[in-house]
């Protein structure tokens, strides 16, 4: 029964936020996209606005906002707290404290942690104190709510509002995880759905053992963190060795202050919530682009 209640919640605070965001659209259909520009390892910043080309299934766009500059964030971190991360999570907690650091001051975070329950340790703030007793609070224990609390994690970033009208608040979140979901009430298909039709950035950290053996499972949760990464233009990593998660999350945050915004009038006029493919490229030696690989249109109400 509570399996049930948890679902029908969710699944009304998703409607809710899919209904506000095609609102949204409708009105102005302004696409926006997050946008990382990488040479090799390097991320590449300070690029103009004529450097950029945004392609809708295969249309060129008019970009008509373009921002190079640093947007304030508004970050959930996720933490998996299952039996399995019983060896782990000291390690974990240690480097996620230490992202927690290097937030800035228009920046804010909440702290969501998962294994048989999904809770909401720290509601969004800047206090980085706050967020590391929430973050270091975290205990081992249960089976693994991923797709529960990652659903959670997007009602509640929809909740963050910018500051003032002109404010582009970029929203991300980064998941710590070392298995697949094993009790959720909501499935994958729905969350993955629901991370397409949002404007949040997901990055997944999964944590491998070199003695892991390659599971059914296993497989399961890297094809999950994987596309999840993939369609909202964030990255996955994929860590066998603990020190090596305060670099991943060092990384991510060097990603996240690095990337351009960019906004277009899509020039498709149909109302028909259909997928609509988006590419953009960047006229630059050597250089990618990386964004969402599409999004969904517009419905008439």
């Amino acid at each position: 029964m509570t399996r049930v209640v948890l679902a029908l919640t969710l699944a009304a605070a998703g409607a809710a936020a899919v209904t506000a965001q095609q609102v949204i659209r409708s009105g102005v259909d302004l696409v926006s996209l997050n946008v990382t520009v990488t040479s090799g390892e390097s991320f590449l910043s300070g690029l103009a606005q004529d450097k950029f080309a945004v392609y809708e299934d295969g249309a060129k766009q008019d970009i008509s906002f373009f921002s190079a500059e640093r947007q304030p964030i508004a970050l959930s971190i996720l933490i998996d707290s299952s039996t399995s991360m019983d060896q782990k999570l000291s390690v974990a907690q240690e480097a996620a404290t230490g992202f927690v650091k290097r937030l800035g001051d228009k920046d804010v975070a909440q702290v969501i942690d998962f294994d048989g329950e999904q809770r909401v340790l720290q509601t969004f703030t800047n206090d980085h104190a706050a967020l590391e007793k929430a973050i270091r609070s975290t205990t081992v224990g249960g089976s693994t709510k991923l797709y529960n609390a990652l659903y959670v994690a997007m009602v509640e970033l929809k909740k963050v509002k910018a500051q003032s009208a002109d404010e582009v608040r970029r929203q991300a979140i980064i998941v710590l995880s070392d298995g697949e979901d094993t009790a959720s009430a909501v499935d994958y298909e729905y969350v993955l759905d629901a991370a397409k039709r949002s404007e949040v950035l997901i990055y997944c950290i999964g944590l491998k053992s070199r003695t892991d053996s390659p599971t059914k499972g296993f497989k399961e949760a890297d094809f999950v963190l994987r596309t999840l990464s993939q369609e909202t233009g964030g990255r996955v990593f994929f860590v066998d060795l603990l020190p090596q998660l305060a670099n991943v999350y060092q990384t991510i945050a060097d990603e996240l202050v690095s990337q351009y915004t960019i906004g277009y009038s899509s020039k498709n006029p149909k109302r028909d919530g259909a997928w609509r493919t988006v590419r953009v490229i960047v006229d630059a030696p050597d250089a990618a682009a990386r964004t969402k690989p599409g999004y969904y249109a517009p419905t008439i109400k």
